[in-house]
């Protein structure tokens, strides 16, 4: 009857082992799959701007619009939706009508500006609905016309919240987290047009 009872004892720390290895599984495969499509994410949007990307009439490189450096253009901050429905299903399941269609009319280059932002959060919220999108620039030239000149660092951040768990705090990258009310991890991508 004891070996029994320890045999049982033994069998239930085992089971209780392999329960938490699969609830911290979970947890991570989770976190893997925000970071991979995170990676993609800032990949396709970063060979967006190459492709939107146009000689600098006062230097030597490529600029972009300024549209894609306004702070309200990217995870549909400048839209509203009536319903309470996900962002994607939302705002991408058609285009609304304050983004012009690029795809079906001719854009300048700030309409496209503002179309390619538009499409590259949907791009986001279709991967995961809590990843948010962000594109900064540290301008080199403050005096011409541009909002990021040619030849400056840009930064692309695609950035979810996370959770500690198990009670392990998790060691937060300030980068991620700057002006965030909860925890958050972040890919980032710098380059150069």
């Amino acid at each position: 009857m004891v070996e029994i009872l320890v045999t049982l004892f033994i069998l239930t720390v085992g089971l209780l082992g392999v329960a938490s290895l699969q609830f911290v599984s979970a947890f991570s495969n989770a976190d893997a799959l925000h970071r991979s499509q995170a990676v993609l994410v800032a990949q396709q949007f970063s060979e967006r701007l190459r492709a939107a990307a146009a000689p600098s009439v006062t230097g030597a490189g490529l600029v972009v619009d300024n549209q894609y450096y306004a702070d309200d253009v990217y995870n549909f901050a400048d839209l509203s939706c009536d319903s309470s429905a996900l962002p994607y299903e939302c705002f991408c399941l058609a285009i609304p009508a304050s983004v012009p269609n690029c795809q079906q009319n001719q854009c300048n280059a700030a309409q496209f500006a503002q179309f390619d932002t538009y499409e590259v959060s949907c791009a986001v919220t279709s991967a995961a609905p809590s990843l948010l999108i962000s594109l900064t620039c540290a301008d080199n030239n403050v005096l011409d016309t541009d909002r990021c000149s040619a030849g400056a660092r840009q930064q692309i951040m695609v950035t979810w919240p996370v959770e500690n768990w198990q009670n392990q705090q998790r060691i937060l990258n300030p980068e991620c987290n700057t002006n965030k009310d909860s925890p958050h991890d972040c890919v980032t991508l710098d380059l150069t047009l």
